[in-house]
């Protein structure tokens, strides 16, 4: 495919994902995991613990949305290969993230942010452009990203209401993907940024927590 080819498929994939409609993985990546809350009993949340969760839930499902547009933009304008390969495969755990906070989110009759498409387009806009400026400079960006994704959800399993082993089993398995995803960047000879640059991050990362934490 083309780079627009690839850009308009990565699109059409995504809105079914924010309809709700689960597409099946990219080719060449693994079949989609079962959620991680599927082995843990439903806690007898009461109604404020209830919309805590579903907050937290909420702002996690919006994070997955930015992460998957983030490696479909950074993919379609990878310039190598193995590079494409192994975003398209870290996207392909992204999918199953997206797919878990979701179906959480339904569990605690709540929804999807309302933001979501807007922060989805940004987020794409970003990722294919920190691929047109290389390879390098692209997987550094996946690293930092990673980095603040894991802080981040360090202060959700601190927030969610004790009870709720549902939502924490996903935190989890989720926080263990994206450090291994950060490693594999640095790994594979992502750019080292900058402190300036991963505060800039940080601070805007608080803008998507704060609006889609109750939009």
């Amino acid at each position: 495919m083309s780079v627009l080819d690839a850009c308009l498929a990565a699109i059409g994939r995504n809105l079914r994902h924010l309809s709700g409609t689960v597409s099946a993985p990219p080719a060449g990546v693994a079949a989609r995991r079962q959620s991680p809350a599927a082995s843990q009993p439903e806690a007898a949340l009461d109604e404020r613990e209830r919309q805590r969760a579903a907050a937290l839930m909420r702002v996690n499902h919006c994070g997955e949305v930015c992460a998957q547009a983030l490696y479909e933009g950074q993919s379609a304008t990878a310039r190598d290969d193995t590079v494409r390969r192994s975003l398209a495969a870290a996207a392909g755990e992204e999918e199953d993230h997206l797919a878990w906070c979701r179906e959480r989110l339904d569990e605690l009759n709540d929804r999807p942010s309302r933001l979501a498409p807007a922060f989805y387009l940004a987020s794409y806009a970003l990722g294919a452009a920190t691929g047109v400026l290389g390879d390098r400079i692209s997987l550094g960006f996946v690293a930092a990203t990673e980095d603040q994704v894991r802080h981040h959800l360090d202060r959700h399993l601190d927030a969610l209401p004790t009870a709720d082993a549902k939502s924490r089993a996903i935190l989890e398995a989720m926080r263990a993907d994206e450090i291994r995803h950060g490693e594999n960047a640095a790994r594979a000879g992502g750019a080292r940024y900058p402190q300036a640059i991963k505060t800039l991050m940080r601070h805007a990362s608080k803008v998507m927590t704060a609006t889609t934490y109750r939009i």
